[in-house]
């Protein structure tokens, strides 16, 4: 017995054999694993707000720098096509100059690129810097959720995860508010200088606590022995595939989709350097990206659901603050805030979906939290233009409530059946869905709440004209209304007209809430499909 014990333990070392979990890949070397957590959550918590702060900050860009709004855009698609390029083969870069090494100079660029954007003195400056950010910030979070997966055994994995979860919840949430804040009372500067000085901070305590195990070092050298072979195919392809994919969803909206010379080819390269990546990676030896994880049916089944809870999570972020700001004249202050109790409402949660994820067989938890989340949006869709700042928080706080049941369950799950030495290329596959669900929410809400404010208006324009005899009674009585207040012909027919916008640009956002229900219920069934387990049972039998 003890024989077959030691075989099992020799088996399960190293690169996690069978899929067997062993401690000598841990990260947290002599000190606390959960010390470990909060060190390298700080980084990749500032990175995450990072994706969402600047949007708020556009206009104050803009106005600073002397440029267009539309140009001012650049800075956030410059960030995103960067990004973009760098997730996908975090995993590979970790695995090839060291997974402690490479954290240390992803936190090192982002906070030195931080400075460079806040220092900016024009547009283009800026743009360079917030390429040379993204680069830096697409390997945080994947190495995080790598460095989680390899310290913690699957039964504690949930709430190692509950940790990551409220990072990538309640950082984009925070975002908003924050930018706001900082925006109203200091200067456009800060929303990047802010960094600096948690940069510097996390650097030297990940330098100082973080540990780089011996087995990791071997698996390196293992797989390197025969030199460091690059697959410079695969990431020229991963480059302009996901890079001009992210310009595509970016631009769209604001170039006229495919009206556009830029969007058309942007999205043919695309198109095509993605499905040349596939074919590519999946023959190649060595792959940049490896894409063979996805035969793990629940590897795939979760990277899916990822996609759909990002699309979700952003979709929404950036859709109601833009709702209270467009139809009820918030600040983006205020509007930021009106997401805060959502953001309380996770960070109460997520304890909860931590300890259940690991007793829990995962479809359990996540079918009712996708329902809970068609639920919120469901309810999202019946909100009106008179809505007050407490009814959009609540509206907002539901929905909230159900995002850590869907996020830690995710991630705990999505090792499972994966040996341990793929921990890397499996976290930078999960960080590409959620981002790439992100970036198409965002366009996708945008397409259709263009489309709908344009189909709506022409709806409500359609019964006022001089043959409706309501409509004169009430041009007639409002220009009473309005008399000693300016053409008593033109005032009355100006606010018909600005209401007519603002319940056209209420009804557009119902029924972009209503769509993205409709996807949620869609995919929900798929989790069922996925095998059952729990977290908390032998990694190495779930295949």
């Amino acid at each position: 017995m003890a024989a077959k014990a030691a075989a099992r333990q020799k088996r399960g070392s190293g690169s996690g054999g069978g899929g067997e979990w062993s401690p000598s890949r841990s990260a947290a070397g002599r000190y606390s694993p959960w010390l470990i957590v909060a060190i390298i959550s700080i980084p990749t918590f500032m990175e995450v707000l990072d994706t969402s702060i600047a949007n708020v900050a556009l206009d104050h860009i803009a106005g600073g720098l002397s440029v267009s709004s539309d140009q001012a855009t650049w800075v956030l698609t410059s960030y995103l096509v960067a990004n973009a390029i760098v997730i996908p083969i975090s995993g590979w870069l970790s695995d090839a100059i060291g997974r402690k090494r490479y954290f240390l100079m992803s936190i090192a660029l982002f906070t030195l690129s931080s400075l460079l954007c806040g220092l900016a003195p024009n547009l283009s400056t800026l743009v360079l810097a917030r390429v040379l950010q993204g680069i830096g910030g697409g390997g945080l979070a994947p190495v995080e959720q790598s460095i989680l997966a390899d310290t913690f055994p699957p039964e504690k994995r949930g709430m190692a995860f509950a940790a990551f979860a409220i990072v990538v919840v309640v950082g984009p949430v925070l975002g908003p508010t924050l930018g706001g804040y900082i925006v109203e009372y200091s200067s456009w500067h800060w929303v990047f200088l802010i960094n600096v000085p948690v940069g510097i901070a996390a650097w030297f305590l990940v330098e100082i606590f973080v540990d780089e195990p011996e087995q990791v070092q071997k698996d390196r050298e293992e797989k390197f022995k025969g030199g460091l072979r690059i697959d410079y195919v695969g990431v020229a392809l991963v480059a302009l595939g996901l890079g001009f994919l992210e310009i595509t969803f970016d631009r769209g909206e604001r170039e006229d989709w495919f009206s556009s010379p830029l969007i058309v080819g942007s999205a043919i390269i695309a198109v095509t350097s993605l499905i040349s990546l596939v074919v590519w990676e999946l023959n190649h030896k060595d792959p940049v990206v490896d894409l063979r994880l996805l035969k793990n049916r629940n590897f795939a089944l979760t990277i899916g659901v990822m996609a759909i809870t990002g699309m979700i999570l952003f979709g929404t972020t950036q859709l109601i603050p833009q709702m209270l700001q467009q139809v009820l004249g918030y600040s983006s202050l205020d509007a930021g805030l009106a997401l805060t109790a959502g953001g309380v409402a996770t960070l109460v949660a997520v304890p909860f979906a931590g300890r259940l994820a690991g007793v829990v067989d995962v479809r359990f938890l996540l079918f009712p939290a996708l329902l809970v989340q068609a639920a919120a949006l469901w309810n999202m869709s019946h909100l009106t233009a008179d809505i007050t700042f407490w009814d959009a928080a609540t509206a907002r706080l539901y929905q909230a409530v159900a995002l850590p049941f869907l996020f830690v369950p995710i991630n705990a799950i999505a090792y499972v059946g994966l040996r341990q030495n793929q921990t890397a290329q499996a976290s930078s596959l999960l960080n590409v869905a959620r981002n790439l669900g992100g970036t198409v929410g965002i366009s996708m809400s945008q397409t259709l709440l263009t489309n709908g404010l344009q189909r709506h208006q022409s709806e409500l324009v359609q019964p006022l004209n001089p043959l409706d005899p309501n409509y004169n009674e009430w041009l007639a009585t409002a220009g009473k209304a309005f008399a000693g207040t300016g053409d008593p012909t033109t005032t009355p027919l100006a606010v018909l007209y600005s209401q007519v916008q603002r319940q056209a640009s209420m009804l557009a956002f119902l029924d972009v809430f209503r769509t993205l229900m409709i996807v949620v219920l869609v995919v929900a069934p798929v989790v069922l499909f996925m095998r059952a387990s729990k977290t908390s049972g032998n990694q190495g039998g779930m295949h």
